[in-house]
């Protein structure tokens, strides 16, 4: 089995202008003396490679513990994009239709506006994930968060696609359980050589 790892790592990752930079605390060490090691650890939920929840942009919509988890567990496909804006007449032009899980590859330096979001809800996917650091082209962040998430699209963000070529994967990015939060991270893989199996 081949395994991707198309998560950012969250120290090594650049936060979103505003958000609080997270760090560690080593409660106990076994060098200083302890049983064991334990660390806390503090941090944005929309660090590196994260879920965005319905609940980020549109109040009292669905938490990210209320996604349905088959949503990130199933084929995906990626597609690679120039940098800029992703409009609605480029989706309509260029996106693949009856995806249900797209992933965009465009250097981290692509990002949707408004129409582009709604034509690409238009086409049917359920999960839309980006390279970059968050869904939205500047000046268009809430719009084009609340055109996926008004339509229960799930939004996977600050993924790392340079190892990834166009193509199908089963994509594998379950949300961490946090009940009642607006985002969560995720350690988000691709397997490109993947079996269905059976367990009956």
């Amino acid at each position: 089995m081949k395994i991707i790892d198309i998560s950012r790592d969250i120290f090594e990752t650049p936060v979103y202008p505003g958000d609080p930079e997270p760090y560690i605390d080593e409660i106990k060490k076994i060098k200083d003396g302890d049983e064991c090691n334990v660390t806390a650890f503090y941090s944005s939920l929309h660090t590196a490679t994260h879920i965005d929840a319905p609940l980020h942009f549109v109040d009292k919509a669905a938490s990210v513990d209320k996604i349905p988890l088959e949503l990130f567990i199933g084929e995906c496909t990626v597609i690679e994009v120039p940098a800029g804006a992703i409009t609605g007449e480029f989706v309509e032009n260029n996106f693949p239709r009856g995806k249900k899980r797209l992933l965009i590859k465009g250097n981290a330096e692509a990002a949707f506006l408004e129409s582009g979001a709604l034509a690409a809800v238009y086409s049917g996917i359920k999960l839309i994930g980006i390279d970059k650091d968050s869904i939205g082209f500047k000046g268009q962040q809430a719009r084009t968060h609340r055109a996926f998430e008004n339509s229960d699209v799930a939004i996977l963000e600050g993924l790392n696609l340079e190892n990834v070529k166009p193509g199908v994967y089963f994509l594998f990015a379950p949300p961490i359980k946090i009940s009642g939060v607006e985002a969560s991270l995720t350690r988000a893989v691709l397997i490109s050589d993947y079996l269905f199996w059976s367990g009956k």
